[in-house]
């Protein structure tokens, strides 16, 4: 019998043989492309003409994956508004106290961080997996996020996604094939 759960584990690491999804069309992989371009693109002026040089800390790498999301999988559930604005704020607020409290063990605040802001993500339904990253840096990031306190929170972590979503909201729906958001809360 153990064995026979053993050889059942295995057999699920071999996938399926249905293949890689289809590719999207010429005119989605534009859209997603200026979509991201222009969200991105914002944002980084942004911080550039209202901070200092060494404040472009405040463009986190998390917003390139929710760049992915919201330019690129835009009826994922994942890509929505409550997820988008909720899961970076979560996360963030759950990576600072992890540093905060377990500043001495790096290690331990940072896995405590990711796998604690995804279980506050699903009970609070706003998965968005770019707010692991967001917790993450909280924990991982340079002296100069770490002296923002919960200041992250706010900047970069909920300003940040909500002049994504604006940017979402405006372009994705000029296009006939797309509609955004699929749900707001």
């Amino acid at each position: 019998m153990l064995e026979r759960r053993w050889s059942d584990y295995w057999k699920k690491m071999r996938g399926t043989t249905r293949g890689s999804p289809p590719r999207v069309s010429n005119e989605e992989v534009f859209l997603s492309w200026l979509g991201a371009l222009v969200g991105v693109g914002l944002l980084a002026w942004l911080i550039d003409s209202f901070f200092a040089e060494a404040d472009r800390v405040l463009l986190l790498g998390s917003f390139g994956a929710s760049a992915v999301l919201l330019f690129g999988a835009v009826r994922s559930p994942l890509a929505q508004p409550r997820n988008l604005v909720g899961g970076h704020m979560l996360s963030a607020l759950v990576g600072v106290l992890c540093w905060q409290l377990l500043a001495a063990l790096p290690w331990l605040a940072a896995a405590l961080a990711v796998a604690t802001a995804i279980a506050l993500m699903h009970l609070t339904r706003t998965l968005h997996p770019p707010g692991g990253a967001t917790a993450l840096i909280a924990v991982t990031g340079s002296a100069e996020i770490h002296r923002l306190g919960f200041w992250y929170v706010l900047l970069p972590a909920t300003v940040g996604p909500l002049v994504m979503l604006l940017v979402a909201l405006l372009f994705n729906n000029l296009a006939r094939s797309r509609r955004y958001p699929e749900i707001w809360f």
